[in-house]
């Protein structure tokens, strides 16, 4: 997946240093700085890319936007991924397995809270003046759903597909779900959307409000930087409408804290038939990258 065509010749962010499970590159043109996601394994959030994410993130909060000391401040946050034809896959079931089995319930409960450590900050744009925005080039599921949510603005491409499966499995999506959806379409639809279970085409998300632009497969990048472009001649005011949205619609730290300990709650709770599905799901994805097959071995 090439993240260059529309950029000058990438460069590493000196100040976001060297990680394994992502990369960064920064477009100086346009004052853009890309997040690529590329975990080693399977495509979901394990512990080692969420603490590479949040090291990134604090690298910013610390450079307060100027990734490079001669180059404007940053104006723009893309958050990607390089896993062909996946955004991400959400929670790390592996470690959730293990944790339950196990009665490991302190990593299950740091797993949580890095998790809407990493979210909370990308939601509040790192606490510095830039726009965020989510370029799903891939099928995106719990916490990938999730995590595509806390951008100011939802690229996708049109064959993503979307979902939150843990009810499937007798849990819900307790990284900022509810939060960030409720925001966009409200509580009753919110609920209706988790509880489903079911997968979504972009273009039903794009119609009920979920995402903002959905685009061909393979124009990701040319309709994040039409947008860039319309959205640098009123940046202010757009600037402004997303600092409107966050204080009509705030989502608190505490708050999210405060779900994610009800998360780890249900989990402990979830039992050996649910436990059985969890690994039926695992060992599925791993025979055929394809959620939806994946999802449909579910009953």
């Amino acid at each position: 997946m090439d993240f260059t065509m529309n950029v000058v010749r990438s460069a590493l962010v000196p100040c976001a240093g060297s990680y394994r499970h992502l990369s960064t590159r920064y477009d100086p043109r346009q004052g853009v700085l890309w997040c690529i996601m590329d975990p080693k394994g399977s495509p979901c959030f394990s512990l080692e890319l969420l603490e590479d994410l949040r090291a990134v993130e604090l690298e910013l909060e610390q450079c307060a936007g100027h990734v490079r000391p001669d180059d404007l401040p940053l104006r723009y946050f893309v958050f990607a991924s390089r896993t062909p034809g996946v955004f991400n896959y959400g929670g790390d079931l592996d470690l959730i397995l293990r944790c339950l089995k196990t009665g490991d319930t302190s990593m299950l409960r740091r797993y949580a809270r890095l998790c809407i450590d990493v979210l909370y900050s990308y939601f509040m744009n790192f606490h510095i003046p830039i726009t965020t925005i989510s370029l799903v080039q891939g099928n995106a599921l719990g916490g990938g759903f999730e995590a595509a949510l806390g951008g100011d603005v939802v690229i996708a491409e049109k064959s993503a597909m979307f979902g939150f499966p843990e009810v499937l499995f007798n849990l819900f999506p307790g990284m900022g779900a509810y939060n960030f959806l409720s925001r966009r379409i409200g509580m009753a639809r919110a609920e209706r959307l988790i509880l489903g279970g079911k997968t979504f085409r972009a273009e039903e998300l794009l119609e009920d409000g979920v995402l903002d632009i959905v685009a061909e497969d393979g124009k990701g990048e040319n309709a994040l930087y039409d947008y860039i472009g319309k959205h640098s001649r009123k940046k202010h005011v757009y600037e402004s409408l997303f600092k409107v949205r966050r204080s009509v619609f705030p989502v608190h730290h505490k708050e999210m804290m405060e779900i994610s300990e009800l998360w780890v709650d249900t989990a402990l709770r979830i039992g050996p038939r649910d436990i059985r599905l969890m690994e039926r799901l695992i060992k599925a994805q791993r025979r055929a990258p394809d959620p939806v097959r994946t999802l449909a071995c579910v009953p």
